[in-house]
């Protein structure tokens, strides 16, 4: 009997069991939600359009944001309380719609990418928490709090831009006609009167090649660069970054659309290019002739970081042109002496921007990140405060140490003595929040869930904002405190009803032994066939990691839920990161130097033999490929490289690094004169345009500013010189990125139907 009694209980247990589990099975075969094409890509997508623009006040206890509606048309802007928690409307939308319209109503697709990938803030907070400034459209208002009153600026039809509160709040600097401007903000409303702090030179004719205080494109797209100009401490005194790109030639960006087109000339130096050539001004905030900087006799240089260390004391970044040596200088504005304090160098790699240099309160100490030991870790030098130019800096410690990859600091709270930063140290997939002390002890985890943290902390570092998502956990954004407890902002609308299908992270092996990172994500089961066909989705590039436990919908050249459609038609959608991705060490970043293609490939291949192997239902003979930018280049280089894929689809490639910008194409593969690159020849898709195995589909938007059209152009005339049949569309005036619902939701019911065409 007690036999009996113990098999019913393990046979209820059972039951129970699949009563459980069977609602997830159904729901991922059968979902209450039909994920499709019209849904991932409309605007706000399935997860709800998250806050915009997230800022913190001067008072380090208010977090402010824009929260829009799906359409983006309607916005309201919000204030939370980072102690309670405690949300509150700041700005409403009936004033907002005039303060900060949204953004589909620039018709200008370029001009929009530039706001949102570069992160062009409608708003600023004056240093007394008070009042705001909002940048509409080009028009500047500054915003009462008070009594919610708003006050045009200037009544110039020039657009104006980057607007900068003095440090005491009384005066606003900001940019117009490529030059810097000032005016007082005590005046009740504020006068027209303003004043101009640069020109554009001796000559009387306006030369529009001089940019002072404005940062050009191929310093915002390459080094990152948001601002070039900056306030001194005390208000006295201005420091620009002067460009003069008289001598970087144009490319010609053209709207066909209308009955006599349009042509825009765009600055973009290629690789081998003369630079935009820089020096640094001083200029007094209340006018005056500006003081020139002499940092090195060399011109040809890049100054991707300066600013202030005090009052009169300057600091600067120069790059040489190679990009594998970096100098911070020490300089005394009021002499005009500067010296070179450090020097990282980096003869067999190269070295990136440093944006973890912070002087410490103390005056005398300052952070610096370098991956000399192999993988980038913090490091706290000192100087002498008293004669900072007398001599180098020296270093006092590192403060990391480990095998991962320090991705850069985010707060300092001196008090506690507690330094924060992002690092993947628990798995490269992943990235999470750490502390660690200032006498380099103590290193904790801070972040508590498992998946990848972006934060933005207050400048007493005691409160963060953190977003976070995991693989199918789509974005949350919370409020939390310096020891990592959140209150939640805002929360991803509930996806369960779509029954998602979770992908799988693999490892597989590179030809010397290197661990690449990979994921799986195999049809449900009702959608699989006997042999299932097998999409493999790349970028392969330094700029991009694909492999992450972040939510699956990250960028549209990735898209997780595109890939969730295709699995439901029966396709696997196999990723990996290859070595030449980053957030791994120096010695994997650098394996593709000075020759992209082979390596990258070679990974691809060797992940794939290895799958196979695993996964005997992947159908060998019916495999395709896909990439966006890098991974359209990869794409098209696969396939004139291997006959391992029946098809392929490549959206916005690079086809030779000669057409590619100076700044990142040197950076990883030298000057096209330097013999000891092979990735200008390798990588010239056009010549081996005869070689293509499978069926191409290639996209290309027409105003692209950043991957130009006329790579597409030169591959298409190849690929007909070579008798080659393939399939082109060109979407008319759109970027980079293609955006827009309508645009992308066309280009991936073109790329599906490709799919299914040539694999199914």
């Amino acid at each position: 009997m007690l036999i009996g009694r113990l098999f019913v209980k393990r046979f209820c247990l059972l039951l129970l069991a699949i009563s459980l589990l069977l609602p997830l099975a159904y729901a991922q075969s059968f979902p209450q939600k039909l994920l499709t094409i019209e849904s991932a890509f409309a605007e706000g997508g399935i997860t709800g359009r998250s806050p915009e623009s997230i800022q913190w006040a001067p008072d380090n206890t208010t977090l402010s944001f824009i929260q829009r509606d799906d359409s983006g048309e309607h916005g309201e802007l919000w204030t939370v309380n980072a102690a309670t928690g405690q949300k509150n409307l700041l700005v409403t939308e009936a004033r907002l719609a005039k303060l900060s319209p949204p953004l589909n109503r620039l018709k200008d697709d370029r001009e929009r990418e530039r706001i949102t990938r570069y992160h062009v803030e409608p708003y600023q907070w004056a240093p007394d928490s008070k009042h705001l400034i909002f940048n509409s459209l080009g028009q500047l208002w500054l915003y009462t709090i008070a009594n919610g009153t708003a006050v045009l600026l200037s009544s110039s039809p020039d657009s104006s831009g980057d607007p900068k509160f003095s440090p005491d709040g009384n005066r606003l600097a900001y940019l117009r006609k490529h030059n810097l401007h000032v005016r007082s903000l005590l005046n009740h409303p504020p006068t027209d009167a303003e004043l101009q702090l640069t020109h554009d030179g001796e000559k009387e004719e306006k030369d529009e090649n001089l940019l002072n205080g404005e940062v050009d494109w191929v310093y915002a797209e390459e080094l990152s660069v948001r601002s070039n100009y900056f306030w001194s401490p005390d208000g006295h005194d201005i420091v620009f970054l002067q460009m003069d790109e008289s001598k970087v030639p144009a490319y010609p960006i053209v709207n066909w659309l209308p009955t006599h087109p349009t042509v825009d000339m765009e600055k973009y130096p290629k690789a081998g290019d003369p630079n935009p050539v820089v020096r640094l001004g001083v200029v007094g905030s209340s006018g005056g002739k500006p003081r020139w900087i002499t940092l090195t006799k060399d011109s040809d240089i890049y100054i991707p970081r300066f600013g202030w260390v005090r009052n009169g004391l300057l600091w600067a970044e120069v790059l040489n042109r190679a990009q594998d040596t970096l100098d911070l200088y020490f300089v005394d504005t009021r002499s005009g002496h500067s010296r070179k304090v450090l020097t990282e160098a980096a003869p067999d790699a190269w070295v990136y921007v440093n944006d973890d240099f912070k002087v410490l309160k103390s005056g005398d100490r300052f952070l610096w990140s370098s991956w000399r030991d192999g993988t980038t870790q913090l490091y706290l030098y000192s100087f002498d405060k008293e004669k900072p130019l007398a001599s180098d800096a020296r270093l006092e410690r590192q403060l990391t140490h480990g095998d991962f990859e320090m991705l850069g600091v985010e707060g300092l709270d001196e008090t506690a003595g507690l330094l924060y930063f992002l690092c993947n140290k628990d798995d490269p997939r992943q990235r999470q929040l750490y502390s660690v002390k200032l006498d380099g002890s103590g290193l904790q985890r801070v972040s508590r869930e498992d998946g990848t943290h972006a934060t933005t902390f207050a400048d007493d570092a005691k409160h963060y904002f953190d977003q976070f998502s995991a693989l199918m956990t789509p974005p949350r954004l919370s409020a939390c405190d310096s020891a990592g407890a959140c209150t939640r902002v805002w929360n991803s609308r509930n996806l369960d009803a779509y029954g998602l299908t979770p992908p799988q992270f693999l490892e597989f092996k590179a030809s010397d032994g290197t661990t690449l990172y990979g994921e799986l994500l195999l049809p449900p089961t009702s959608a699989a066939t006997s042999k299932i066909p097998l999409i493999v989705n790349i970028y392969g590039g330094p700029a991009a990691q694909l492999v992450q436990n972040t939510w699956i919908q990250d960028w549209s050249g990735s898209s997780g839920l595109f890939h969730q459609i295709l699995a439901r038609e029966g396709f696997a959608i196999f990723t990996v990161d290859n070595r030449g991705t980053p957030a791994r060490n120096r010695k994997f970043q650098t394996a593709v130097r000075h020759q992209f293609g082979a390596i990258e490939l070679q990974d691809q291949l060797a992940a794939l033999d290895q799958l196979f192997a695993q996964y005997p239902q992947l159908d060998r003979s019916r495999v395709g490929i896909w990439g966006w930018s890098n991974g359209a280049s990869m794409t098209l280089y696969a396939m004139t490289h291997s006959d391992a894929f029946k098809a392929g689809a490549a959206v916005s490639p690079v086809t030779s690094w000669r057409d590619y910008d100076s700044i990142y194409t040197e950076r990883y593969n030298a000057l096209p004169t330097d013999k000891t690159t092979t990735s200008y020849n390798d990588l010239d898709l056009a010549k081996v345009a005869d070689k293509l195995h499978g069926s191409l589909l290639l996209l290309h938007g027409t105003s692209d500013d950043n991957v130009h059209f006329q790579n597409s152009i030169q591959m298409v005339e190849a690929l007909v010189e070579a008798g080659k049949q393939f399939r082109f569309m060109a979407y008319p005036n759109k970027t980079h990125s293609i955006a827009g619902a309508t645009d992308q939701t066309h280009l991936f019911h073109l790329i599906e139907d490709h799919f299914l065409r040539e694999l199914k």
